[in-house]
């Protein structure tokens, strides 16, 4: 039985992890053919303090939405104008959320998510979306680790 994938939804980081896994995502699309959602999500950064926090003023946090909207941009732009219709969305919040809350909203069939590979004590520091969207999805995730080194 095949399953049919017509939807696909890639969060990307713009590291070269998330990079691998758009295009790998890419290739998998062109051949079943599926369409892709290309999706980042950023946070506001927050500092909390006993006494109170230190919140970004709004033109920081308009600066950040526009930085991370002309990466998006940037990332959808050069792959466009092949087999693969793409489209963007950008979303202020905590990734793992997000992309599930954008996989559901567009009703995808897949996830596409790169993942890092950390271990240990960078994990338990930095967490891991895969992870956490892998945990509460309930759609199929496909997880891409980091690609091995080239060889010379």
């Amino acid at each position: 039985m095949a399953i049919p994938f017509r939807r696909i939804l890639v969060p990307i980081d713009f590291t070269d992890v998330s990079t691998h896994a758009l295009d790998w995502a890419l290739e998998l699309a062109a051949s079943v053919g599926a369409s892709i959602t290309v999706m980042h999500s950023y946070a506001i950064p927050m500092v909390g303090f006993p006494d109170g926090a230190l919140i970004p003023t709004p033109q920081v946090a308009t600066d950040l939405a526009e930085a991370a909207q002309k990466a998006l941009d940037a990332a959808v732009q050069g792959r466009r104008g092949g087999a693969v219709p793409l489209d963007a969305v950008l979303r202020e919040g905590e990734a793992w959320e997000e992309i599930v809350s954008v996989a559901d909203e567009i009703d995808a069939d897949l996830i596409v998510v790169g993942t890092h590979g950390r271990h240990g004590l960078a994990r338990a520091l930095l967490g891991s979306v895969a992870e956490h969207v892998v945990r509460t999805s309930h759609r199929p995730v496909l997880t891409l680790g980091p690609s091995a080194p080239e060889k010379k």
